[in-house]
């Protein structure tokens, strides 16, 4: 193995520990430290899906640089907002601020961590080494939340105190990423600065890729905020639950993204995009009707009636794995390589653009209709899906 993938390899397993201190738990530090409404979780996805929307302007803005340069420049970001929430507790309005200092962080590095690792990959076994990739991240961020539920089931762990330990381990987790990146960049120039990319390209080749994200954007916000809002919220469950499905939803995927990489080498594509689709239409219909049955009382909030809630999450879980088939379509229909970091980033803002308002949508929605009616929505936009899937046209 080329020294430069073994590194790459390091990157992926500090920011997966990191993201799993953060992201997967990120609700009950909302809950636990600040005590939000359904109404308030839904705001707050502003300033957290803000820095998805104008990363594009951002990168735009450091596209002197190159790749790997912007990516260490979005690692201190990210250090600087979850380290500050880690040793105290700001007032609301403050918290609101370091969260979008992290987050700005992280979108900043998501697209380009895709595109640094395509350009590792060996192009005759994209679907398997991204793969191969992904399963590796999702592993280590299972082990990232076996080490959050313990630490919150043994009390060393808790977001009541001023202290938040998850979140200083994650500041040393991208702290070091942030060092093996300045490696990275000594020993591989994987992107050239693209000086003369404007930062973003929109083709209406790639019409069917945008539709995919948008929608994506929808379904994000689903899958991340108000899929474990049913939990936290109608069940009452705490970050200890939410860390051990985590774990065996990523223990799952430890086998299955890989097994989609290979899959996506053998049938193509277009036959992974339908089954993307279906898996979101099923997740969707599943989760209103549990929430519906919640919350008339048609469904105990224990015994049978939350081990389908647990279900129901952990193949939401698989779900949100999916990203790889839309990463190889954008790679395979790319009518030249330079435009797939900028247009990874845009389909990045659109997606964000979307979250941004379905967040704030979702909130009220839940507060004045009903948390089931957010999900059926979300199945039905999912139909889309299925009509992309019939209408690309790709050979493999």
């Amino acid at each position: 193995m080329k020294k430069e993938v073994k590194i790459y390899f390091a990157i992926l397993a500090l920011t997966a520990f990191g993201l799993g201190m953060t992201n997967n738990v990120i609700s009950n530090f909302f809950k636990d430290a600040y005590n939000v409404t359904a109404y308030q979780r839904g705001f707050l996805e502003f300033p957290r899906e803000l820095p998805g929307l104008i990363s594009v302007f951002v990168i735009a803005g450091l596209s002197f640089l190159s790749d790997i340069r912007i990516s260490m420049v979005a690692q201190l970001l990210s250090v600087i907002g979850i380290f500050v929430l880690g040793i105290y507790t700001p007032s609301f309005n403050v918290m609101i601020v370091f969260i979008f200092i992290n987050s700005l962080g992280m979108h900043l590095f998501f697209p380009l961590q895709d595109s640094i690792g395509l350009e590792l990959v060996e192009k005759e076994n994209m679907g398997k080494r991204l793969g191969q990739f992904k399963g590796f991240f999702t592993g280590v961020q299972m082990v990232a939340s076996l080490f959050v539920f313990f630490g919150f089931k043994m009390g060393f762990m808790s977001f009541e105190k001023s202290m938040k330990t998850p979140f200083i381990i994650a500041a040393v987790m991208f702290l070091g990423v942030f060092v093996l990146l300045l490696f990275l960049d000594r020993i591989v120039s994987v992107n050239k600065p693209h000086v003369k990319q404007s930062g973003y390209v929109f083709r209406k080749e790639y019409k069917y890729y945008y539709t995919l994200v948008i929608l994506f954007g929808v379904q994000k916000q689903i899958m991340m905020v108000y899929g474990p809002w049913v939990l936290i919220d109608l069940l009452s469950k705490k970050a200890d639950t939410i860390s051990i499905l985590t774990v065996i939803g990523s223990f799952i995927g430890i086998f299955f993204i890989p097994a989609i990489g290979r899959l996506l080498d053998k049938y193509g594509v277009k036959k992974l995009l339908y089954f993307d689709a279906l898996s979101f239409i099923g997740v969707y219909l599943v989760y209103g009707l549990l929430a519906m049955g919640y919350v008339n009382g048609s469904i105990q909030t224990a015994g049978l009636g939350v081990m389908l809630a647990y279900g129901i999450f952990i193949i939401d879980r698989m779900s949100t794995q999916m990203g790889i088939v839309r990463t190889i379509y954008l790679r395979k229909i790319a009518l030249f390589q330079s435009d797939v970091t900028p247009t990874l980033t845009l389909g990045q803002s659109m997606d964000h653009f979307v979250s941004i308002i379905c967040a704030y949508l979702g909130g009220i929605i839940w507060s004045v209709w009903g948390p089931q009616y957010i999900f059926f929505l979300a199945a039905g936009l999912s139909f889309i899906n299925l009509f992309v899937a019939y209408k690309v046209d790709i050979k493999n």
